[in-house]
């Protein structure tokens, strides 16, 4: 007896199926099928790919030139805004030299108004005047703004209300006086400018 023989047939039991040859692997063997042909790409696809590149192109620089606008306006804002704030605080120290009491006490004299040695007040829960209640002098024996008092640089120049052309130090205020503004910076600190 061969070895072929035994191999290839199957032992087999009542009640049993046959098995299968071990050596024999099992194939699916299917013909291969024809790619389908390609389509040429059209030329209206490559049209709208370059109109889409380009549309992007435009929308990216627009937004530059709107942002490099903008970056200019705030840089003008700034400036201004340093400039109002200048002119707020030149604003504030001339509302402060006006609310001084030596501007306040200066203009009253100009006016006519003296200091009472002896000062009187009324009482406002039931209208009693309190104090020695003695008339003012004809002349006023406390100056405000005599020698012993600080000069306010303020107001040293600002009219008074009833003269314009004389201020707290009693000196005319002629067309060649001018008004001291500090000098603008333009960016950080004021530097000598050389050619």
């Amino acid at each position: 007896m061969s070895t072929q023989s035994a191999v290839a047939r199957p032992l087999s039991a009542p009640g049993l199926e046959p098995l299968e040859p071990l050596g024999a692997p099992s194939r699916r063997l299917r013909p291969v099928e024809t790619p389908a042909h390609r389509r040429k790409p059209r030329l209206a696809y490559g049209v709208i790919a370059v109109l889409g590149v380009l549309a992007i192109v435009g929308a990216q620089m627009v937004l530059s030139v709107m942002t490099t606008q903008t970056s200019y306006q705030v840089a003008q804002l700034t400036t201004q805004q340093r400039q109002l704030t200048w002119q707020k605080q030149i604003l504030d120290d001339e509302v402060a030299g006006l609310s001084s009491p030596q501007y306040i006490a200066a203009n009253a004299a100009a006016l006519g108004m003296v200091v009472n040695e002896s000062p009187s007040y009324l009482r406002l829960s039931d209208g009693k005047i309190v104090g020695a209640s003695k008339k003012a002098a004809a002349r006023s024996s406390v100056d405000p703004l005599g020698r012993g008092a600080v000069a306010n640089r303020l107001i040293a120049d600002t009219p008074l209300v009833t003269d314009p052309g004389a201020t707290i130090d009693g000196t005319g205020r002629g067309p060649e006086a001018k008004t001291v503004t500090p000098v603008p910076v333009t960016d950080g600190l004021p530097t000598v400018r050389t050619h």
